[in-house]
């Protein structure tokens, strides 16, 4: 049998052979296209290179791109099982051709592969081509017979990239697993026995708004074939869960559980959405998410409890989802090294949303009970959506598990309702890959285009030379107002510049932009450089105000750094990669980077960690930050292959997309440095350069991410100095020498605390004294002893210790109703001796009717009770109906 492995292998070994360069796959979590949560192509991360924005030192690419699909719609999700080839997660294996080779070869490649190395039984293969694709129809006549090309319309066999941009027809090409003798054209793209396994995309037009369709001057290839796919034909199953690619997970969870083959055969949904879901929850995980409310992170939370309730259904009472993730990490490591480097943190956080998940649970299935018996008394059998949303709000029930359990009952779900409630709450990652690349009038697209034709830019566009001197002479090539193209800038006016070599930084990585002023040199004319961008590959904007003269179009000019703000910069960063390495060695190699902020005045470092980082550890780990500051180790900045860097054990925050040349930036000299890890910003030539490091503060950011920001530099220069004035001034006003300062404070405090317990002691005899005289203001009312007294000064516990003095006086036939207002809010005490209570007189009924009167509410048990309120101006008046409330309530 081939494995799974072996065929993925095969075909990059295969398209590298034929002048293909095999590209690494990119990250799951889609972050250049808004409109997409997570890849869902394989042609998604060279989407700006189809349209031109983006240049690769390569015109022909192979690649197995990670992808997943979580549709909000009904039947997507919950096919994952049932179905024997839906899934969340699948590899897509492709092809492409960015203006090199077109329709000829890649029908050509694709024979030859599915024929000649995957050695495909060519009687059972059907080719589809769109209906007006002479020329494809032409070509696929040197491999199949006339009668087995089949022609379909612009539903099946046309590609389009959105309303407007690159578009093409599409040739498929489908495998027959049925029996020789049922096989007909009719079932093609109708019958689930005829499997689409490879999709071959020729774009060959520019698509305008009005639909016109324009040729492109330089066609190009983009191909898709599901891995899970051809898998399975390869390997002779029915179904995709019997391949290599999930039957070692099955195989743990069946271990786990003590199943026979015939228990595991009878649950096999559960089993296939556990290997699934799973299977998904670990490459997402691997890539830097972590489970949460919203977009990607909500995906990984539902897919991770979807799964937990599919194991306690088979059985499972304690996470297991670790142990079938090893199965994947073991199986499909080579492939993906990413899963290696970050196994720890991924079996990790999916038993910590395990335990979560299994702490909620119970209590959220009896409210869906609860939910479900309301509406069959109503004999409805809708979930409103407001429901369905505070299920998951409140008890931690996703949508997608509310919906499950609710139609195993004959219920649905109002997710219009759902959706509406949870206003900012976006599932679904399906179609529209590249809205968010619509040309149309961009007017950066436009500007790059231009610039690159006229060769202002060069071959390779911008030379950005971040990394050199701060100062640099260039030329003005570019200016935009008020988003249009213009040659001058006067005073006052807001601009934006391109120039043909910039040395300002963009912000990238938390790294914030770098600052500065651009000069003209023949007028002396200033432009004061405020932020900058990167809206398009290869166009980089100087963003800022003309504050002197006029700019011109085609201006010599000299561009400054502010280098003092830079160097503040360049400390910082590099005391995240020297933190980053001690985090990991104090807290355990799970804790990843989730975020930073770079600033020039401080640094905040967001890492995954599941407690708190208390102030020992933190000091310890302060204090190792600091020695590898003094150390002094050098700094080496490198480009190299990303392959290269990752196998020589660079660290890659995973999630982020790297290109094939990445840039390292190691601290400490030798194979064995202190710090080795892939970075693009800027950083200083030794540790000593940082001078020092103090952590400001520590907290949470979300479950599982941990949050810390310290100064460097120049800030923490001035943090201390400001810390030790401080002190000084304290140790003056206490007339007391620094150094016996803390002892000073002690004796301090403990005098405090002798004469609050003092003064205490005298405000109770006060109160006490007070409420002597008032004991006589006690009344008959039903024959009962009622006292009802507003007291000034008192707290919760003085107005129970005056209750109980109450009940001294009166053991019997007495109720007291006592009231004081604290922290301007009314505080009620009520107090009911037990012989009253069968006459229907309750404290806690008493209080609740008297709190009502000042906007709030309390209770407790009959002989006493307490109670409080909003509104202190109407006590007095509040206790004032007391009489005729207890009157009332006597029998």
């Amino acid at each position: 049998m081939t494995s799974s492995n072996e065929i993925r292998q095969a075909f990059i070994d295969y398209f590298h052979r034929v002048g293909h360069e095999p590209v690494a796959s990119s990250p799951l979590p889609q972050k250049d296209n808004p409109t997409l949560l997570f890849n869902n192509a394989g042609m998604n991360q060279f989407a700006k290179v189809f349209l031109g924005q983006e240049k690769r030192p390569y015109s022909r690419a192979v690649t197995s791109q990670k992808c997943m699909r979580v549709s909000g719609k009904h039947n997507d999700l919950t096919s994952v099982g049932p179905s024997p080839r839906h899934h969340t997660f699948f590899e897509m294996l492709g092809n492409f051709s960015f203006g090199d080779y077109f329709k000829k070869e890649a029908i050509q490649y694709a024979w030859e592969f599915l024929t000649d190395v995957m050695q495909l039984d060519t009687q059972r293969l059907w080719v589809t081509v769109y209906t007006d694709d002479d020329e494809a129809e032409q070509l696929w006549q040197a491999y199949v017979a006339p009668d087995r090309i089949l022609r379909f319309g612009k539903k099946d066999n046309f590609w389009e990239m959105g309303d407007v941009g690159p578009c093409g027809p599409c040739s498929e090409i489908h495998y027959y697993l049925g029996d020789m003798a049922d096989m007909k054209p009719e079932g093609v793209n109708v019958e689930d026995d005829y499997l689409e396994i490879w999709n071959l995309v020729f774009m060959q037009y520019e698509k305008a708004a009005d639909g016109t369709l324009t040729p492109l001057p330089r066609p190009s290839i983009d191909t898709g074939m599901g891995l899970e796919r051809i898998t399975q034909i390869k390997q002779g199953f029915t179904n995709n869960y019997d391949t290599d690619l999930f039957t070692p997970a099955m195989d743990v969870v069946q271990e786990l559980l003590g199943h026979s083959d015939a228990e595991r055969a009878k649950q096999y949904v559960g089993y296939r959405v556990i290997a699934d879901h799973v299977r998904a929850a670990t490459f997402v995980i691997a890539d830097g998410v972590r489970p949460g409310n919203d977009g990607a992170e909500y995906v990984l939370r539902m897919i991770i409890r979807r799964a937990a309730r599919f194991g306690r259904d088979l059985g499972f009472t304690k996470p297991f989802m670790g142990y079938v993730a090893q199965a994947y990490i073991q199986h499909m490591g080579a492939a993906y090294p990413e899963l290696a480097a970050q196994a720890e943190n991924i079996k990790r956080t999916l038993s910590q949303e395990e335990e979560r998940f299994a702490r909620t649970l119970d209590t959220a299935l009896i409210q869906l009970d609860k939910v479900l018996a309301d509406l069959r008394d109503s004999q409805q059998t809708l979930i409103p959506g407001g429901i369905a949303f505070d299920l998951y709000a409140t008890h931690g029930l996703p949508l997608e598990i509310t919906r499950d359990l609710a139609e195993e009952q004959g219920f649905s779900v109002d997710e219009v309702g759902y959706a509406e409630a949870k206003a900012a709450h976006a599932v679904a990652s399906g179609s529209g890959a590249f809205k968010a690349y619509e040309t149309g009038a961009n007017i950066y697209t436009q500007l790059l285009g231009d610039l690159t034709a006229e060769g202002k830019l060069g071959p390779n566009g911008v030379q950005q030379e971040q990394y050199g001197p701060p100062r640099l002479e260039s030329t003005i090539i570019g200016l935009l107002r008020h988003g249009q193209r213009t040659d001058v800038a006067k005073a006052g006016e807001d601009v934006e510049v391109i120039t043909a070599q910039t040395p300002f930084y963009v912000e990238s990585g938390g790294e914030v932009d770098d600052i500065g002023v651009i000069t003209a040199t023949a007028s002396g004319s200033q432009m004061q450089v405020l932020e900058m961008s990167k809206p398009v590959a290869g166009l980089i904007i100087h963003h800022g105000r003309v504050v002197q003269g006029a700019l011109k179009l085609g201006d010599k000019v000299t561009l400054r750094v502010d280098d003092e703000r830079r160097s503040d910069i360049r400390r910082n960063h590099t005391a995240t990669h020297i933190l980053h390495e001690e985090l990991r060695r104090k807290l355990g190699k799970h804790v990843t980077q989730a975020g930073s902020l770079v600033a020039p005045d401080r640094l905040r470092f967001d890492f995954t960690h599941d407690a708190a980082v208390g102030k020992t550890q933190l000091a310890e780990i302060e204090a190792a930050v600091n020695a590898a500051i003094v150390a002094n180790y050098p700094l080496a900045i490198t480009q190299m292959g990303q392959k290269e860097a990752i196998s020589q054990g660079a660290m890659a925050l995973f999630g982020e997309k790297y290109g094939d040349v990445v840039r390292t930036v190691k601290i400490g000299p030798g194979e064995k440095a202190y710090s080795f890890e892939l970075c693009g910003g800027l950083h200083v030539r030794e540790t000593s350069d940082i001078q020092q490091f103090i952590f400001t503060n520590e907290g949470a950011v979300s479950a599982g991410v941990r949050r810390v920001e310290a100064l460097t530099g120049r800030a923490a220069r001035d943090y201390v100095k400001e810390r030790l004035a401080l002190l000084e001034r304290v140790a003056n006003k206490l007339n007391s020498p620094t150094a016996e300062l803390e002892a000073r404070l002690e004796t301090l405090l403990a005098d405090q605390k002798r004469l609050q317990k003092e003064l205490e002691a005298v405000r109770q005899e006060n109160l006490l004294g007070q409420f002597e005289a008032m004991l006589g203001q006690t009344g008959l009312v039903g024959g009962v002893n009622l006292l009802v007294a507003q007291i000034a000064g008192a707290d919760p516990d003085s107005l129970r210790q005056l209750a109980d003095k109450f009940r001294e006086r009166y053991p019997a036939n007495g109720a007291a109703v006592l009231g004081t207002i604290k922290d301007d809010k009314p505080l009620i005490i009520a107090v009911v001796t037990k012989d009253l209570h069968g006459r229907g007189l309750q404290a806690g009924n008493i209080v609740r009717e008297v709190a009502q009167m000042v906007g709030g509410g309390g209770g407790g048990r009959p002989d006493l009770a307490q109670a409080g309120g909003k509104d202190a101006n109407r006590l007095p008046e509040a206790l004032a109906a007391v009489p005729s409330l207890v009157q009332g309530m006597l029998k």
